[in-house]
C-alpha cells in the first residue's frame, strides 16, 4: 500500500481534524458569549408599556448661531453683493 492509502494515518488525521473543528467551535462560542455579556441593556426603564423596547438617546443639534458666527455670516453676505 502507498502512503496515501494508509488507513491508520487517515484515521488519525480525521480524528485530529474533528478535534480541531470542535476546539474552533468552542472558541467561537466562548467569544460570542463574551460579546453578549458586554452588551447589557439598562433594565431600569423597562416598566409598563416600555417593556421590550430600547431607549435610544438623540443627538442635540445646535440651531442658534453665536454672535461671532452671525457677524461672519453678515460679512460674507456683504462681500457677495
Amino acid at each position: 500500500m502507498s502512503k496515501k492509502n494508509n488507513l491508520g494515518k487517515r484515521r488519525k488525521q480525521h480524528e485530529f481534524d474533528l478535534k480541531r473543528e470542535k476546539e474552533e467551535r468552542e472558541k467561537l462560542a466562548k467569544k460570542l458569549h463574551a460579546k453578549q455579556s458586554k452588551m447589557k441593556v439598562d433594565s431600569s426603564d423597562k416598566k409598563g408599556k416600555n417593556k421590550g423596547k430600547f431607549k435610544v438617546g438623540k443627538k442635540k443639534v445646535k440651531t442658534k448661531l453665536s454672535a461671532l458666527a452671525k457677524a461672519k455670516a453678515a460679512q460674507a453676505m456683504e462681500i457677495d453683493k
